[in-house]
């Protein structure tokens, strides 16, 4: 196929219809209506305004989010803020429950449509922002006007993104915002000018929209906030997205084909397909499987992260060589890290100070002359005491069995792990497969 019979036929699938336009124009006027009538009986001044990609034309079809935002006086308490907007929210979601992001905001259902209702402050300008949502209606007042002529071409960019696996900015899939993409798109002029530039991409690639001269980011991409000088748009962008729309936007122009502009998961391994890899591999993984903490995911992946990189660093520093690892959460949660080294020896040598360092050698001497278990101390060809020990743990599962809570854990991963575990070795991974088994065909198979 051509590139432009791709993105014909792409286009053809995810710009609205003219029926879903006007469904969608009809629930945001419901809405609004809703909101300013509650809005009219409180002691406060406020308006509300319709935000996100619905506000801005850019939606796909079938994405039936409305992000509608009640701006309150700066110089109302927050607490009187929360108090206010959540009355606003259950106004115009009766039937709707409250969620919490930087403070509290109500989340429901309408006509088929997921609705937010967001209070926030009416600041003058993003550099004053009180919280990260006030500076939402400046990025909505910044692309009107100028989205508009690209807003289909937007769509494609949103879908190819979302087909590779790097749309997103929630701290799981750490991708590009949809208000990153417009930018984005908006820069270089169309979605197939976008995917040309960034097939040339040499990250660390940087962009200042309306020239303001920020240099202190340091992140693989950097598209400096038109409305905000303080703030990176692509700072949650991973090195790894970035990489890879780099790698598919070189594959759609080599070779364009509409599969690229469709997420597909792998099909899921079995437990017998886990064994025969493990078994084919001649690795060793290990996996820790607990209860997920009940906490939203943009809390739930960092500790996990964090507490993955603790097993890891723990493996590590013990000569077990990971190869690789992996996190992965749906009612349980496991970290998971494949390690070269099945066994170590029964002894490790423990190496001490210089002999002629003499406090601290002396006291190395003296806490190992008795130590019976301990083979010396005795000198090394380069003057320094060693000893050569028992080994804490021979295998990745002892160690991470004994090691676990000795390393950093994100306080609910670490709650999790006290309350309940299951250590997993070798082949025994195979028992993740009923509840993980795309995950793992996507690790045991990577692609860029």
């Amino acid at each position: 196929m051509s590139f432009e019979s791709v993105e014909k036929e792409v286009r053809d699938r995810v710009v609205p219809d003219p029926a879903e336009v006007a469904d969608l124009e009809s629930v945001v006027a419901d809405l609004t209506d809703r909101a300013e009538a509650a809005v009219a009986d409180l002691p406060v001044n406020a308006d509300v305004l319709l935000v996100g990609s619905t506000a801005r034309g850019t939606w796909l079809v079938g994405d039936r989010d409305v992000d509608l935002f009640v701006r309150f006086p700066t110089d109302l308490a927050r607490e009187e803020l929360e108090r206010y907007g959540l009355e606003v929210g259950h106004a115009v979601l009766p039937e709707g429950h409250e969620e919490f992001a930087e403070h509290p905001y109500v989340k429901g259902e309408y006509r088929g449509f997921d609705v937010d209702c967001v209070p926030c402050y009416a600041v003058e300008d993003a550099t004053e922002i009180r919280s990260a949502v006030d500076r939402t209606p400046f990025h909505t007042d910044y692309l009107e006007g100028r989205i508009e002529p690209l807003a289909d071409d937007v769509r494609l960019a949103k879908a190819f993104l979302s087909g590779i696996g790097a749309y997103g900015s929630d701290l799981r899939t750490k991708g590009f915002s949809g208000f990153l993409t417009e930018l984005l798109v908006l820069e270089y002029g169309g979605f197939r000018e976008f995917v040309e530039a960034v097939a040339d991409w040499q990250p660390p690639v940087r962009f200042d929209p309306e020239d303001h001269g920020q240099e202190s980011f340091s992140d693989p991409l950097v598209v400096i906030d038109p409305t905000d000088p303080e703030r990176n748009v692509a700072a949650v962008c991973s090195a790894r997205n970035v990489g890879r729309v780099v790698h598919y936007a070189r594959e759609l122009l080599a070779d364009p084909r509409v599969e690229l502009f469709e997420p597909r998961d792998p099909d899921p391994m079995s437990a017998e397909a886990v064994r025969e890899a493990v078994a084919a591999r001649e690795t060793t993984p290990v996996a820790v499987r607990f209860e997920t903490p009940d906490v939203v995911e943009d809390q739930l992946y960092p500790q996990l992260e964090k507490s993955l990189a603790g097993v890891e660093g723990a493996l590590e520093r013990a000569g077990f060589d990971p190869l690789r690892s992996a996190a992965f959460a749906d009612e349980t949660a496991v970290l998971f890290v494949e390690c070269a080294v099945a066994e170590l020896p029964a002894v490790e040598r423990h190496r001490g100070p210089p002999v002629g360092v003499r406090e601290h050698a002396e006291g190395f001497f003296e806490s190992y002359a008795d130590a019976g278990d301990a083979v010396g101390p005795f000198v090394d060809d380069e003057g320094h005491y060693v000893v050569e020990r028992p080994r804490d743990a021979r295998t990745p599962g002892e160690l991470v069995e004994a090691k676990l809570f000795d390393v950093s854990l994100g306080p609910h991963v670490e709650s999790a792990l006290e309350a309940d575990r299951e250590v997993l070795v070798g082949e025994a991974i195979g028992k993740l497969a009923d509840e993980f088994g795309s995950e793992l065909a996507a690790y045991f198979d990577p692609r860029p």
